[in-house]
């Protein structure tokens, strides 16, 4: 099975000042920060091996928490984000030879990582792949790629490469391939740098088909509607932590109150995520809807 990297250093720009706190990979997400659904799909899906950089509040990827992941995780730092590819580069040396599930940090998505692999193997044994992208699909024309008959890419960032079967948006888990590996820069983007030069020269990516629901958690609203599906999926109106108090007068509904955070008041919450450690007052005139209360005391609410 493939070695993984999990790209964490990015600086979250548009989740300020929710990344002012913490990077987007460390998101409390349910009932543990994103980075640890992620690290659990790789493990499932066979992965034994895996490497995850970090930059922007490099201090935050604590070793416990690291630790705690099924699967053994070497931690690479960089002094500044080195770019989707440079950050793969860098990790030549922690993943070893062959291919790399490159799997984005603020990605959620039900992937399954075994057929992934398994797709890419064909696709590189049948066409020369030397990539394979999970593309949730979309009707032709639409999307951030374009899919051709045989599940080839033919478009990306707007540039064309064959004719267009399907379209479909790359939802930022790929295989990446010992040729491409080889030809990586020590900064830059794997879309811009790697992967179109690559399709100009007219050699061949591949996609795999993803799931049609996923959650790029790149905004407060974003962040937010994840959270209620991974309530949705398990069946529950809300999630208390461990630790956590809810106080009688406060009706808690479609929320996520992280482990030791104390609710008081005498209000509502809904559709919010109170980040463990966390402390917010809810007023009975105002209830709170939609936002996010950080361990340092901040409420942001999610644009309408």
């Amino acid at each position: 099975m493939a070695s993984a990297m999990i790209l964490a250093a990015g600086l979250g720009t548009r989740l300020r000042p929710l990344t002012d706190e913490l990077p987007k990979p460390l998101l409390w997400l349910g009932d543990r920060p994103l980075i640890a659904h992620i690290a659990e799909q790789l493990a499932a899906g066979g992965v034994r091996r895996a490497a995850l950089n970090k930059s922007h509040l490099a201090e935050r990827f604590s070793r416990d928490l690291i630790a705690a992941f099924p699967v053994p995780v070497e931690v690479l730092h960089e002094p500044e984000p080195f770019g989707t590819a440079g950050g793969l580069a860098n990790a030549a040396g922690a993943l070893g030879g062959g291919d790399v599930v490159l799997w984005n940090g603020d990605i959620l998505i039900d992937l399954d990582v075994a057929a992934l692999c398994a797709a890419h193997g064909e696709a590189h044994g049948e066409r020369g792949a030397a990539a394979t992208l999970a593309v949730a699909p979309r009707p032709a024309g639409e999307g951030t790629v374009g899919v051709g008959a045989r599940g080839e890419v033919v478009r990306l960032r707007g540039e064309r490469f064959g004719e267009e079967a399907a379209g479909g948006d790359f939802v930022g888990v790929h295989v990446v391939g010992e040729a491409l590996r080889r030809r990586l820069p020590s900064r830059g983007c794997m879309v811009g740098d790697v992967y179109l030069p690559w399709l100009r020269e007219g050699r061949s990516l591949a996609t795999f088909a993803a799931p049609a629901v996923w959650h790029d958690i790149g905004t407060p609203a974003a962040y937010l509607d994840a959270s209620a599906r991974w309530l949705s999926q398990r069946g529950l109106r809300s999630h208390v932590g461990p630790g956590a108090s809810v106080a009688e007068g406060v009706d808690v509904t479609g929320s996520v109150v992280g482990a030791g955070a104390r609710v008081e008041g005498a209000g509502a919450l809904r559709g919010c995520i109170v980040w463990p450690g966390a402390r917010v007052d809810v007023d009975a005139g105002a209830p709170l809807e939609r936002a996010v209360v950080t361990t340092q005391g901040r409420v942001v609410r999610a644009a309408v």
